[in-house]
């Protein structure tokens, strides 16, 4: 292999930066296991990072399906959906998505980045105010990017200041406000209602990525926005779902304008029929679990109080994602490092995925897990506290 140029080598720099910052990221290899756990290594650990919310990644009935699929239809769709990979399984999928959400239709897209990145490269343009949440997800922050629309940031969950800078606006320009129902490092939630009355109001496009609360909230856990609320929805199927893909669901007419002016669909080659057979398997699932759901959100408030007891502090986190705030980022990777060896896999978040300064573990919750599970982990939270005293 020939050396990369010499007006390459910042490379080197930049990873070397990240070393001293403590911020560099490598590939562990890992095995995922049943009831919640990964082996990594010769150990088994409690698995408390992913996002298997429901524990539906290694369900029976989901792999059944998806070999069926493989088998009726083919390994791959071989093409995109505008060429010759538009399955019937897939239009069957995007016609359940639709019924379950309320929505007019749905479209099925590769995975929740490239929807969210795709949609708002679609619908806005350098004309369009682009009002996001300050802690939206990279995805929905490179999407606003790559529209070449105005971005405009407003504080965190707070619709007083999202209300003045709308406000502020010239009303007859287009605007689209941007934000997730469940943030992915928070664990909070947005008032929808009032976001969608301000959308009402300024008459401005809302756009909702429910990533975070598919599966895990709502009718048949399809999230909680409900009908009537945004007109535009991205949801995924590689976290609550356990599974890969996602969905784009909102009036025909949105899906109609997609199908034709969205580069991220029309370019890129259809999910493969047995994603299509796991996917339509673990939406039947995901509408009977909400014995489930009530178990995770009992484990989010076990969790919360047993950390805020040690006087950690878990910000206004109210689901299944419990952040353990830290801030210093040495300290985050000294704690990961603890409970790993304590027998639990909690990773260290840190810049520039969260702020500076606001270092943390995120601790997400899964169906599989027990209350022994969360009474364990937070006595390994515990014996660090002991231990840095």
């Amino acid at each position: 292999m020939p050396p990369l140029p010499e007006v390459f080598s910042f490379m080197e720099k930049v990873l070397e930066k990240r070393r001293e910052a403590g911020t560099l990221r490598s590939l562990r290899p890992m095995e995922l296991m049943d009831g919640g756990r990964v082996r990594m290594g010769d150990r088994v650990l409690v698995n408390f990072s992913g996002n298997d919310y429901l524990g539906l990644s290694r369900d029976p009935h989901i792999l059944k399906r998806g070999e069926e699929f493989a088998r009726h239809f083919g390994a791959g769709a071989t093409a995109s959906r505008l060429v010759c990979g538009n399955l019937s399984c897939t239009e069957a999928v995007e016609k359940k998505i639709a019924g379950m959400k309320g929505f007019e239709s749905a479209l099925i897209m590769a995975s929740g980045y490239q929807a969210n990145l795709s949609l708002l490269a679609a619908l806005c343009d350098r004309k369009t105010l682009i009002f996001s949440d300050r802690l939206n997800h990279n995805s929905l922050i490179q999407g606003a990017r790559l529209s070449g629309g105005k971005i405009i940031r407003f504080r965190h969950n707070d619709l007083s200041h999202l209300e003045k800078l709308l406000c502020d606006a010239p009303e007859e320009t287009r605007k689209c406000i941007v934000t997730e129902s469940v943030f992915s490092m928070d664990g909070d939630v947005p008032d929808l209602e009032g976001l969608t009355r301000l959308a009402e109001i300024h008459k401005a496009l809302l756009l909702v990525d429910e990533a975070h609360a598919t599966g895990v909230f709502g009718d048949q856990g399809m999230g909680l926005v409900k009908p009537g609320m945004a007109h535009a929805v991205v949801g995924t199927f590689g976290k609550g779902a356990g599974v890969f893909g996602a969905y784009v669901a909102g009036p025909a007419l949105l899906k109609d304008y997609l199908v034709n002016e969205m580069g991220g669909f029309v370019f890129s080659t259809a999910l493969p029929p047995s994603v299509m057979g796991m996917v339509d398997a673990s939406l039947d699932r995901m509408a009977e679990m909400d014995a489930e759901r009530k178990h995770l959100a009992a484990l989010g408030d076990q969790l919360r109080h047993g950390l805020q007891y040690l006087d950690f502090y878990t910000g206004a986190s109210c689901t299944q994602i419990v952040p353990v705030m830290v801030g210093d980022t040495k300290k985050a990777l000294a704690l990961s490092a603890h409970l790993e060896k304590e027998g639990f896999l909690g990773v260290a978040i840190r810049p520039p995925t969260v702020p500076e300064g606001e270092s943390r573990i995120r601790i997400s919750l899964c169906a599989l897990h027990s209350k022994e599970d969360v009474e364990g982990l937070i006595r390994a939270f515990s014996t660090f506290v002991h231990i840095q005293t």
